[in-house]
């Protein structure tokens, strides 16, 4: 065991665990933030995605000795009300159907919109491939990348 000092959503926190557990476990079982989720476990389905330095990772496979003096974002510190424009454009759409991967997928798709602001539909394709959604609601998320391109605070 060792004890890791980390930046999560702004907040510098320490945490005593073994340099090999993986950082959604540290997020889920040492600091109780519970909104990433585990979905395979060898980062194929996106939702575990949280940013590091605003980066979309995917924190099964990240072992918390690798974060280092990095800044991680979970869902919880994505804005303080749900008022970021992906969520805005997550209800407006009405996006969710189970619910289970839509923290992966917004937190990926704000990570994408950071470095596009006026994707293609292609390009938000290209972005959320890999995010997998069992409900398929993936027009819905198309449609709710797009708003929030259009939305967003540059």
């Amino acid at each position: 065991m060792a004890e890791f000092n980390l930046t999560v959503n702004g907040k510098q926190l320490s945490v005593d665990v073994d340099q090999n557990t993986p950082l959604l476990w540290v997020l889920r079982d040492h600091l109780k933030l519970v909104g990433t989720k585990y979905g395979c476990g060898i980062a194929q389905c996106g939702a575990c995605t949280v940013h590091l330095n605003g980066n979309a990772v995917r924190s099964c496979q990240i072992p918390v000795s690798s974060v280092k003096d990095n800044e991680v974002t979970t869902i919880e510190g994505l804005s303080e009300n749900g008022d970021h424009p992906v969520q805005q454009a997550w209800l407006e759409h009405d996006v969710p159907q189970c619910g289970y991967c839509q923290s992966g997928q917004i937190m990926t798709a704000a990570a994408f919109l950071k470095s596009n602001s006026n994707p293609s539909e292609e390009q938000i394709e290209s972005a959320m491939n890999g995010n997998i959604c069992r409900c398929g609601t993936y027009t819905r998320i198309k449609a709710a990348v797009k708003t929030a391109s259009k939305n967003q605070i540059v």
